[in-house]
């Protein structure tokens, strides 16, 4: 009779088989979010740090993702989501000069007062921001992919010989009130350098503002400014796009506050340091990186 009844039961050994599946599958995916959100977070300092000084944060995450095998989950988009977190530094860091530049030129406009110093600050900053976003939108329609590690290693050579050029050569005399628009301009062409990975967005700008006589601390201001609504708007674009992507919501906002934080203490950190000390140390920085990246290759790791 046992055996008759345990033989009749064979008909819920499919149920059974599926419950099992089932169940390993809600697990493996909890380990997996569990994965992604650690990845998110670790991706973020990484980020945080890097963005706002001048070695390239794109250039350090790809090669970070590459390195550690998170290629398949963290796609460039996504990679570039989690610079939002940046965005929103800059925003509370420098919310008294954005503050001071948007009023200041308001009542410029009301008063006809085309001499203030804000007045010049917004234009120059409304103009130099579009080369970058023109050449963003044209790469992005031609749908043009740069990413590769010999390009990250070849931008990083290249901006750490300018950035010691223009450490060298700039007179570094003009103060944050002494910015003309012509100076947004300019900088807002060099920013453009960064559409190549490895150049770096603070890194191309604040080469130029050196190049043209700003004093650091004056170039790294500006520079964090004038980057903030190319930043801002080709992030938003990236992150609309990762966010359709359900399972990748709640690693990409961890990576965002993570970003955010680190990124709050990179502007800090670099500010004051810029007030007594030079760039050179991340000319041989980023000098050694690109040479490490072609050692990488040639021994077989890219």
């Amino acid at each position: 009779m046992g055996t008759m009844f345990v033989g009749g039961m064979d008909f819920l050994l499919p149920v059974e088989n599926y419950l099992m599946q089932t169940a390993g599958n809600a697990v493996a995916g909890e380990a997996n979010l569990v994965g992604e959100i650690v990845q998110g977070f670790i991706l973020g300092i990484v980020q945080g740090i890097t963005e706002f000084l001048p070695i390239s944060s794109t250039a350090h995450l790809i090669i970070f993702r590459d390195v550690l095998g998170w290629k398949a989950t963290w796609s460039k988009a996504a990679v570039d989501g989690i610079q939002l977190g940046s965005v929103f530094a800059v925003v509370m860091y420098f919310w008294k000069d954005i503050r001071n530049i948007l009023g200041g030129a308001w009542l410029a406009f009301q008063h006809k007062e085309w001499q203030r110093y804000e007045w010049k600050m917004f234009v120059g900053i409304a103009i130099g921001m579009f080369p970058a976003l023109l050449g963003g939108l044209v790469l992005k329609i031609l749908d043009v992919e740069l990413e590769s590690p010999l390009m990250i290693a070849a931008m990083s050579i290249m901006m750490a010989t300018l950035l010691g050029l223009a450490e060298k050569f700039g007179s570094r005399k003009r103060g944050f009130e002494e910015v003309e628009i012509q100076d947004g301009i300019i900088v807002g062409l060099g920013q453009t350098i960064a559409l190549l990975p490895g150049a770096s967005r603070s890194g191309s700008t604040l080469t130029t503002a050196l190049f043209i006589g700003l004093q650091r601390e004056t170039a790294a201001r500006f520079s964090f400014l004038l980057g903030l609504p190319t930043l801002a708007i080709a992030t938003l674009v990236q992150t609309k796009d990762v966010l359709e992507v359900s399972h990748m919501f709640l690693p990409l906002i961890v990576g965002i506050i993570s970003t955010f934080v680190f990124s709050y203490l990179s502007i800090a950190w670099l500010l004051k340091f810029l007030q007594r000390r030079s760039n050179w140390v991340f000319v041989w920085y980023r000098l050694g990186f690109g040479a490490a990246i072609l050692g990488a290759i040639g021994a077989g790791v890219f």
